[in-house]
């Protein structure tokens, strides 16, 4: 008995994602679509609760570091979330931008705009947003104005096809915005990809128009850059070190899910450092230290992206070469899983089926 105590212990020992919070009831499901830990012991997640035919927005919402969780209902189905501090953050829905300076006890809709997917502040009054049909666009006066900077005239993609997904700023002054322009593809089979993986399988992934925007004088003056190449920008996290980990998607008719590329921001070049072709990676964090978790799926034969979801799997390296599996609650299971930190030390994931994990150390 005190052997398979000890070989018990010994497995349950090291790093690990424990399961936090689960919404688990028969009649409903729970979409989360971002999660933010403003600090340790703070967290939030927003999504929709599905019921039958019916969709609710809700934020489920921690004060004492995931010991225990309240729901609360919103007025607007929430995309994403963005703090500057503990106290001070910004909610996109698919109808506006809300602000709230009580750490999302209280959220007050400051603009009515659609098409935003996510925003990024460097103070409490300048701040950013992208998402959409070419959008794009920056406030000085926390969110209550927005304006189109002259940059997004000299990207001469189409505003129909172009999406600005990804953005990110390093100490108020560097800063990356990126998005991709692709004609939609043409009608082929009249069955949805997992209804008929094998003429998914046999549609070629066409190149895309990936776009990129650089400043480095805190958005007033823009670079932009535009490239052909497969797949979709879909995150970029930029380090103090000088290097950023840039996440590429593709669609079903590619060899690989998705691929991580490490860019360094002093040279320009760019490494790929992780593909594998059955994690389909949705998140990445990339730490202080230099090193860096993936959130992946895993996925398998000719389909990528399955109505089944697919157990969770979190990788991580100390120096964005080699990646190792990390030990995750078998439950863990999600079609996207979303990674966020208050810091090095308190990490967190959080999937689209209602599932809510830390990482702890013993």
């Amino acid at each position: 008995m005190w052997a398979v105590a000890c070989l018990c212990a010994a497995a349950n020992a090291g790093p690990h994602w424990r399961l936090q919070y689960f919404h688990d009831e028969l009649d409903s499901t729970l979409l989360i679509t971002d999660l933010k830990f403003p600090s340790a012991r703070r967290g939030l997640a927003v999504g929709l609760l599905q019921k039958r035919e019916s969709a609710k927005p809700v934020m489920v919402s921690t004060n004492d570091a995931g010991a225990t969780w309240s729901v609360q209902q919103l007025k607007e189905p929430p995309l994403s979330l963005f703090f500057l501090n503990d106290s001070l953050g910004w909610m996109v829905t698919d109808r506006g931008i809300w602000k709230t300076e009580e750490a999302g006890r209280n959220w007050n809709k400051v603009a009515s705009v659609q098409g935003v997917l996510r925003v990024h502040f460097l103070d409490e009054n300048r701040g950013f947003a992208a998402g959409v049909r070419k959008t794009l666009l920056e406030t000085n006066d926390g969110g209550r104005s927005w304006i189109a900077p002259q940059i997004v005239e000299k990207v001469s993609t189409s505003k129909t096809n172009t999406v600005f997904a990804a953005l990110d700023f390093l100490g108020g002054r560097f800063g990356l915005i990126a998005g991709w322009s692709r004609p939609p593809r043409a009608m082929g089979s009249r069955f949805p990809d997992w209804m008929d993986p094998e003429a998914a399988s046999r549609r070629r992934e066409l190149p895309a128009t990936t776009i990129v925007i650089e400043t480095r004088d805190g958005g007033v003056n823009w670079t932009p850059q535009v490239v052909s190449a497969f797949g979709r920008v879909t995150q970029i996290q930029l380090n103090p070190a000088g290097s950023a980990l840039t996440l590429m998607e593709f669609d079903e008719a590619f060899e690989w899910p998705s691929e991580v590329f490490r860019v360094d921001l002093h040279t320009g070049k760019s490494t790929r450092v992780f593909r594998e072709k059955d994690r389909m990676v949705t998140n990445m964090y990339l730490d202080r230290s230099g090193g860096g978790y993936l959130a992946a799926i895993e996925c398998g034969g000719m389909l990528h992206r399955s109505p089944i979801p697919g157990r969770l799997r979190i990788l991580r390296s100390a120096d964005l070469t080699s990646w190792q599996e990390m030990r995750v609650d078998y439950r863990a299971v999600a079609h996207r899983a979303i990674l966020a930190a208050a810091d090095s030390a308190h990490i967190w994931v959080a999937t689209d089926t209602g599932m809510i994990l830390r990482l702890e150390n013993e």
